[in-house]
């Protein structure tokens, strides 16, 4: 008898995680609803729009949230700002999550020069509404050790969510999961949850979690059970996208990937419904990289995503 791989261990185990929610909510005789919004962030499917026109957009094709863009807040006057911010609830749509504006990656000089922006900026999101800002992690570096560019995040970060938390807001941090990657070059770094939760913790503040993409969960072998390890205040955003198939997954490329549900690879009803599980209430956004959508007209993109999103969601409706 062939022996089972570990990837095929941990498909069995997502696969047990999945039914035993759908048997948890029948035994107790009440199926858990989503309380996740279906996000639009215009940028990450091609789409160019200012804030107004990426509300327009979000409310014309059915979605519930829409990134809110810290640079167009901030140079908004109280009365434009009040207005803007009325126009989003009329039309029955909440804030997801902001970008970070600080380059922390780089040189001192630099993210010095994004640290002093970032008190406005980040005022600016707290006298919106807005509560959430993210980012994402490299997981490698072409000079720093695993140990110097952890010590580097750490003190950055700790920094900057210190800021954020001044002005209410909460800061995410996302994995890379890509084998190809993390292996690209000199000195791997994060690229799994367990080690993002380090990170977190070094960082030593309440306002700090993560940012989950289901194609880093995926790329990075996790399962439903990583996912049930968390609760709501743990997430701040999440990214929803699937795989190209026939490609083995240590071979995936992060910049190639498909709209969610397109091609079921990634299985999204084990991971929305660990989300509805674990009562997450932040934005779930698409960020497919995908050329196809890149090259659609503005508002066919947004039409082909919203249609997506609405195909993965009702796994779990």
């Amino acid at each position: 008898m062939e022996r089972p791989t570990r990837r095929a261990w941990l498909r069995s185990a997502a696969g047990f995680v999945g039914a035993s929610l759908v048997a948890g909510a029948a035994e107790t005789g009440a199926r858990p609803r989503r309380k996740f919004t279906m996000d639009l962030r215009c940028g990450a499917i091609g789409v160019r729009a200012d804030q107004r026109r990426a509300i327009e957009l979000a409310h014309r094709y059915g979605f519930e949230s829409v990134e809110p863009l810290p640079a167009y807040l901030a140079g908004l006057g109280p009365g434009e700002l009040e207005e803007l911010v009325g126009q989003l609830h009329a039309k029955g749509l909440a804030w997801g999550a902001a970008g970070l504006p600080v380059n922390f990656r780089a040189d001192e000089a630099t993210f010095g020069k994004g640290m002093r922006r970032l008190p406005d900026l980040a005022r600016a999101l707290e006298r919106a509404g807005a509560s959430r800002v993210g980012t994402w992690i490299s997981p490698r570096h072409g000079q720093l050790t695993y140990l110097a560019n952890f010590r580097q995040h750490a003190a950055r970060l700790r920094q900057v969510a210190r800021i954020l938390g001044d002005h209410g807001q909460r800061l995410g941090l996302e994995y890379v999961g890509p084998k190809t990657s993390w292996t690209a070059g000199r000195y791997p770094f994060i690229h799994t949850m367990a080690e993002m939760k380090e990170l977190i913790a070094e960082i030593g503040r309440d306002n700090v979690g993560l940012v989950l993409d289901s194609w880093h969960w995926y790329t990075a072998g996790e399962t439903g059970a990583d996912l049930l390890s968390l609760s709501n205040r743990d997430v701040v955003a999440c990214d929803l996208n699937d795989a190209p198939a026939g490609i083995p997954v240590d071979q995936q490329q992060d910049n190639r990937r498909e709209l969610p549900a397109a091609t079921g690879v990634i299985d999204l009803k084990v991971f929305l419904g660990a989300l509805v599980a674990i009562g997450y209430d932040g934005p779930v956004r698409a960020e497919p990289f995908n050329r196809r959508l890149n090259a659609m007209p503005d508002e066919e993109a947004v039409a082909a995503t919203a249609a997506a999103m609405k195909r993965a969601f009702a796994l779990v409706e």
